[in-house]
């Protein structure tokens, strides 16, 4: 079989169906792309599942996400939830479209988590002026925006070259800077994010490179999601954590949690840490 003869939609094992005396392996890679979906799947739902039994702990959402059961020491009522909640999801919605929302909103987590790196090695609070840090994040990610911009909308030629360029010296002069004339606040006792802060760099350009690869209604998707959290934060969670933690909610909901010895962490039996 041709490679223009597959077509583009169909799966990477659709490629030996053609081919004479390879149709097994294709059955070989769909059994193993099952296995693997299946395998990320149940991955994923045991580490949110666990988010959401701490969240629920300090009554960001409600304690009842946060019960652990007392036989397994597992967090039954995030995990049931959750399963049936993103199943729904995932019946009702376009694969393209969970895809991108997926996309999206792991590609800003990385983003966010680069940031967060190059802040918390920098910035010591009370001790230095976060000004500094914050200056050549909100600098190097308005250059890679700059950079993603001019990569997706610019005209083929020369002068999307030069501006490409112009951008990466730009970069590379911020970075520079950065690292000479802010010098780091903390320093790692035994194992620290190396070659600061150009690690944390690199991945921030390329999640804001990536990020703009996406269509727009995945960022009107996004941002609605994102209001619809702000807004169970503002009006319940933060009003619900307080009210628990001066009625004493937080120590019954850890008590309530103590009555098996390896539930005190929403983990397994093997006290996993979350």
């Amino acid at each position: 079989m041709y490679a223009l003869q597959i077509d583009k939609e169909s799966p990477f094992s659709a490629a030996f169906r053609g081919s004479d005396g390879w149709g097994w392996v294709s059955n070989v890679i769909g059994v193993g792309a099952s296995f693997g979906i299946l395998t990320s799947l149940l991955v994923s739902m045991l580490g949110q599942a666990r988010y959401l039994c701490v969240i629920g702990r300090s009554s960001v959402v409600p304690a009842w996400l946060a019960r652990v059961h007392p036989e397994t020491a597992t967090p039954v009522n995030a995990s049931a939830f959750l399963g049936v909640f993103t199943a729904a999801i995932a019946l009702f919605t376009d694969l393209n479209v969970l895809l991108n929302l997926v996309s999206i909103g792991t590609l800003f987590v990385f983003y966010m988590v680069g940031n967060a790196v190059v802040y918390r090695r920098y910035v010591a609070v009370g001790a230095t002026s976060p000004w500094p840090t914050m200056s050549f994040l909100l600098s190097f990610s308005s250059v890679s925006v700059t950079f993603t911009l001019i990569w997706q909308f610019a005209p083929a030629g020369l002068a999307k070259a030069v501006l490409l360029g112009g951008c990466t010296v730009v970069a590379v002069a911020v970075l520079q800077v950065f690292y000479y004339l802010v010098p780091q606040a903390r320093k790692p006792e035994h194992w620290g994010v190396p070659l600061m802060p150009w690690i944390p760099a690199v991945s921030i350009f390329l999640n804001v490179f990536l990020l703009g690869s996406l269509d727009g209604p995945s960022y009107l998707r996004f941002a609605f999601f994102s209001a619809f959290t702000v807004l169970v934060y503002v009006f319940y969670s933060v009003h619900a954590s307080y009210d628990a933690e001066e009625n004493g909610g937080l120590v019954k909901v850890a008590e309530s949690m103590s009555h098996h010895p390896a539930g005190k962490d929403c983990g397994g039996g093997g006290g996993f840490q979350v």
